[in-house]
C-alpha cells in the first residue's frame, strides 16, 4: 500500500471531522466521506494502469476494486437509513384518487412502501454500477455494427437457390437454414448460420447480456439496432413498465427531455404481463442456446428462470445480482396482483404465484434474509470467493448487519485469524478502521469494543508503515483510551526521533483533540517504566567513582530523554520534576555521574522555581548542589594543572590567588553539603522503600568520595597555602560530629571504609611536623 494512500484517507478524514454535525455533508453522494474514499481507490487504480511501473500486485488491485465498490454501496444505502424520507402516497390512494393510474406510478409507490424493497432497488442500482461492460471496440461497446443482417448466411442461402439446391436434401443437415427469420435456427431442423455470423451473433448476444447485468438498457437496444435485430430491441424494452405523465398527477421538469414514445403521450410495455410469459418461455425453451436463454432470464428475472439466470452469473456480485433482481422483481408483481393490475393491466393474465401475491411482508422480509443468507458459501466460476472480507462486508451491509460485521473482524483481530504480513491485511484493516469511524461520524450505533480493537490494529498497520504524522488523528478517535495509545505510539519512538520530532508529535496531539498534558505525562512514565523494567535496580557492590565509565548504553540515553515528554510545556513541569528526581536518583545510585549531569543540563531552569511539593524541591535543589560541588573540586584539579615552572612573578601571584579562591570555595561549598542534612531520608515515613534505599546508597558512595577529595585538596595545597592543613585537619572534627553522623555513611569497601580516611587524617597530623616542632596539633593554633 503506498504512503499516498495513507496520507489521502487521513485528509478525507480530517475534512470529514470538521462536518461531523452536518449529516446532508458527511452524506453528500460527491463530497461526502464515502465518495472521497471510493474516488482515492479509484484513483490509485487509475494510477496502476497509467504507470507500467507500479508496484500494486494483482491482488491489491483487486482489493482496492472491491473497496471501492464497497463504499459505492455505502453511499448508496445509508442516506436511506440515516435520512427521514419524504411522504409518498400508499399504491392504494394512488388508485383511489386515480383509477387511470399508470404502471409505473404504482410500482414507484410500491417500492417507497416498503423501507427493505427501497434497498433492496438501491442495491440492485449499486450493483449495475459496478457491473463490467463489454469490451470496447472502436467507440462503442460490444461486438459492433455489422454491414448486413446474417449477411454470410446470407450470401450463401442465396448462391443454394441460384444452383438448385432447396434444403431437402443432406445439405440441410447439418448445413444451413434455408430461411433467414430470427426463428430460424430454433425449430430443430438442424440448420444453422455461417460460421462468421454464428461468431457475430454469439457476441452479440454476449454483449446485451453484460449490457441488461448493468442495467444499460437504452445501449442494448441501440446496439440491436446496430446489428438490424429490431426484435431484440423490442424484447429487451419490452420489460420498461408502462408510463404516461399526463395522467399520473407527476411533476413535470421543464427541461426535461423526451424519447419518441414520450413524444405520443406515454412510454414503455403496455402489455408487460403478456411479454413477461413469453420471456419465461423463452428462458425454458430447450431450443435456444444457453446464453440467450440467459439473457431472457435476465430481462425478466423470476424464480422459473433462475436456474438459467444463475447458470450465467461468474462472480459473487452476478449471484448477489440475479438474486436480488428476482427478489424486486416478484415483490413488484405480487403487490401489482394485489391492486388488480389497476386500468392498465389484466388481473385474470397475472404471472405472479399465488403464494406471492397472498404472502405477508414479514414472510417475504424472511425469504429476502434467507435468499440472501444463501450467497454467503454460494461457489463461483471467477473473481474472489463467497468468504472475501470485502464480499462478507457487502452481504453484512446489506443486511444492516453492522455490528455483527465488526464484532466478527474485531474477533478475528484478536484471535490472530488475520496475518498481519500478508499483502491484503493493511488494506483490509484501513478499510475497516474508516467504516467504524464513518459510522461514528454519522451517528450509527456501533459496538465500542469492536471499534477500538480494530482502530487499535489500524494504528499497528500506521506505526509499521512509518505514518508517524497520522497517528494521533486516528488514536483520538479511541475515546477514553486515546490518550494512553497515543502514549504507547510515542513512546515506541524511543530514540528514532529528535526532540523537535517529538515536539512536533506532541503538538498533533491537541490539534486532533487529545489533552497534550495527559499524552506528555503517560508517555514520559510508559518511557521511564519500561526502561527502568530493562535496567533493573540499583543494587549490589558501589561503583567505582575512579575507573573510567562505559559509554552509555541506548535504555541510559532513552531513559535520559524520557523527561523531554513533560518539559515541553510550563503546565507539566511538577511531573517534570517528580520524574527527573526519580532518575537522578537512579543515575547516582549506579555512578553514572556524566548521565545525571547530562540530565540537569537538558532541565528547564524553571523546575528550580516550582514548590508544589517542598520534598520535591529540597530534593531536586540537592541534586543541583551536589554537581555544583563536584565540579568546584573539578575546576580545583583543572586549576593546579596550570602551573608551570616558566610562570612570571606576577603571573604566578594571580594563579596562586585563583587557586586559593577555588579551594577556599570548593571548601566552603563541601562543607555546606556535609552540614546541612544532603539528601537525608525520612526514615520515619517507610525506611524500606525503594526511594528510601537509594538515598542511602548515595550517600554512601558520595559522602566518603567528596570529604577525601576535599581532604586530598587541602593537604595536597598546604605548601602554597599552609592554612589549608588546618583545614584539612577541622575536616575531621566534622567527619566525627555526631550532629551530622556522616561517620554511618562509610561503609566497608575499598575507598569507602571510615579506616581509609583516617589514613589520610593520619598524614595530615604528620604534615603538622614538616615546619618542625613536636605538636602535631600546633598548625590548629596558628
Amino acid at each position: 500500500m503506498s504512503d499516498a494512500l495513507y496520507a489521502a484517507c487521513a485528509d478525507v478524514l480530517s475534512l470529514a471531522q470538521s462536518r461531523k454535525d452536518d449529516l446532508a455533508a458527511l452524506l453528500d453522494p460527491v463530497e461526502g466521506f464515502a465518495p472521497k474514499l471510493r474516488q482515492i481507490c479509484e484513483d490509485q487504480m487509475r494510477d496502476f494502469q497509467d504507470n507500467p511501473n507500479s508496484t500494486l500486485t494483482p491482488e491489491e488491485l483487486s482489493a482496492l476494486q472491491m473497496e471501492s465498490d464497497t463504499w459505492g454501496l455505502l453511499q448508496a444505502i445509508m442516506p436511506l437509513r440515516k435520512t427521514t424520507p419524504p411522504a409518498y402516497p400508499s399504491p392504494q390512494s394512488l388508485i383511489q384518487k386515480n383509477p387511470y393510474t399508470p404502471i409505473s406510478t404504482l410500482a414507484q409507490a410500491i417500492m417507497h412502501s416498503s423501507t427493505l424493497l427501497s434497498e433492496l432497488v438501491v442495491v440492485r442500482e449499486w450493483l449495475h454500477e459496478t457491473a463490467p461492460l463489454p469490451d470496447t471496440i472502436g467507440d462503442s461497446f460490444g461486438p459492433g455494427a455489422t454491414t448486413g443482417y446474417w449477411k454470410f448466411t446470407k450470401h450463401q442461402v442465396v448462391q443454394n437457390l441460384r444452383i438448385g439446391s432447396n434444403g431437402k436434401g443432406k445439405e440441410r443437415e447439418g448445413g444451413l437454414v434455408t430461411e433467414l427469420d430470427p426463428d430460424a435456427v430454433n425449430r430443430g431442423e438442424g440448420g444453422g448460420l455461417d460460421a462468421e455470423d454464428a461468431n457475430y451473433e454469439k457476441a452479440l448476444i454476449n454483449a446485451l447480456y453484460l449490457y441488461v447485468r448493468a442495467g444499460r438498457l437504452d445501449e442494448a437496444v441501440e446496439l440491436c439496432r446496430k446489428a438490424q435485430q429490431p426484435w431484440r430491441a423490442a424484447s429487451i424494452r419490452g420489460s420498461l413498465l408502462f408510463r404516461w405523465k399526463e395522467i399520473a398527477d407527476e411533476p413535470r421538469e421543464d427541461d426535461a427531455t423526451e424519447d419518441d414514445d414520450e413524444k405520443l403521450g406515454w412510454r414503455g410495455n403496455l402489455h408487460r404481463r403478456l411479454w413477461k410469459t413469453t420471456c419465461i418461455q423463452a428462458a425454458l425453451n430447450p431450443h435456444l442456446s444457453t446464453a440467450e436463454r440467459a439473457l431472457y432470464a435476465a430481462i425478466a428475472p423470476t424464480p422459473q428462470t433462475s436456474t438459467q439466470l444463475k447458470a450465467a452469473c461468474r462472480t459473487w456480485p452476478d449471484h448477489l445480482w440475479a438474486q436480488i433482481s428476482i427478489m424486486c422483481e416478484e415483490k413488484e408483481s405480487a403487490e401489482l396482483a394485489k391492486l388488480k393490475g389497476g386500468f392498465w393491466e389484466d388481473d385474470s393474465k397475472a404471472i405472479s404465484s399465488s403464494r406471492a401475491a397472498n404472502g405477508g411482508q414479514e414472510e417475504w422480509e424472511r425469504e429476502v434474509l434467507n435468499a440472501l443468507e444463501s450467497l454467503r458459501s454460494i461457489p463461483v466460476e471467477e473473481g474472489a470467493p463467497a468468504n472475501n472480507p470485502y464480499h462478507i462486508s457487502q452481504l453484512q451491509i446489506i443486511l444492516d448487519r453492522l455490528d455483527e460485521l465488526l464484532e466478527a473482524f474485531a474477533v478475528g483481530l484478536q484471535t490472530g485469524s488475520y496475518d498481519p504480513t500478508q499483502p491484503d491485511y493493511p488494506t483490509m484493516t484501513r478499510f475497516m478502521a474508516h467504516l467504524c469511524l464513518f459510522l461514528q461520524m454519522i451517528d450509527v450505533s456501533a459496538p465500542p469494543l469492536a471499534i477500538q480493537v480494530i482502530l487499535e490494529a489500524y494504528l499497528q498497520v500506521l506505526e509499521r508503515a512509518g505514518q508517524r504524522e497520522l497517528i494521533a488523528m486516528y488514536a483520538g478517535a479511541l475515546g477514553d483510551n486515546a490518550v494512553e495509545r497515543y502514549a504507547m505510539f510515542l513512546t515506541s519512538l524511543e530514540l528514532t526521533a529528535d526532540i523537535h520530532e517529538r515536539k512536533l508529535a506532541l503538538t498533533r496531539a491537541r490539534d486532533h483533540g487529545l489533552d497534550m498534558e495527559l499524552v506528555a505525562v503517560a508517555t514520559a512514565e510508559r518511557t521511564i517504566g519500561k526502561t527502568f523494567e530493562k535496567l533493573g535496580p540499583a543494587k549490589g557492590p558501589l561503583p567505582s567513582l575512579v575507573e573510567p565509565q562505559p559509554e552509555p548504553s541506548n535504555l541510559e540515553w532513552l531513559l535520559v530523554r524520557s523527561i523531554e515528554w513533560t518539559t515541553f510545556m510550563e503546565s507539566t513541569y511538577s511531573t517534570a520534576l517528580e520524574q527527573a528526581n526519580v532518575i537522578l536518583r537512579y543515575f547516582l545510585a549506579c555512578g553514572r555521574l556524566q548521565l545525571a549531569k547530562r540530565l540537569l543540563e537538558i532541565l528547564p531552569p524553571e523546575l528550580l522555581t516550582i514548590r508544589d511539593s517542598e520534598e520535591l524541591a529540597m530534593e531536586y535543589m540537592h541534586y543541583r548542589q551536589f554537581f555544583t560541588v563536584w565540579d568546584s573540586l573539578d575546576r580545583v584539579g583543572e586549576c593546579l594543572k596550570m602551573e608551570s615552572p616558566g610562570m612570571s612573578k606576577d603571573t604566578k601571584a594571580a594563579w596562586l590567588n585563583d587557586y586559593k579562591t577555588l579551594i577556599a570555595q570548593a571548601r566552603e561549598q563541601v562543607i555546606k553539603l556535609l552540614t546541612t542534612e544532603w539528601l537525608i531520608p525520612d526514615m520515619d515515613r517507610n525506611g524500606a522503600d525503594q526511594r528510601t534505599r537509594q538515598l542511602v546508597r548515595i550517600r554512601q558512595i558520595y559522602i566518603p568520595v567528596l570529604i577525601i577529595r576535599l581532604h586530598e585538596v587541602l593537604y595536597d595545597s598546604r605548601r602554597k597555602l599552609p592554612e589549608n592543613l588546618k583545614h584539612a585537619l577541622m575536616l575531621a572534627n566534622i567527619v566525627a560530629d555526631s550532629r551530622y553522623r556522616l561517620y554511618d555513611d562509610f561503609v566497608p569497601e575499598d575507598g569507602r571504609r571510615l579506616g581509609d580516611y583516617l589514613v589520610h587524617v593520619r598524614e595530615a597530623i604528620l604534615g603538622g611536623l614538616e615546619g618542625g616542632g613536636s605538636d602535631p596539633f600546633r598548625v590548629l593554633l596558628v
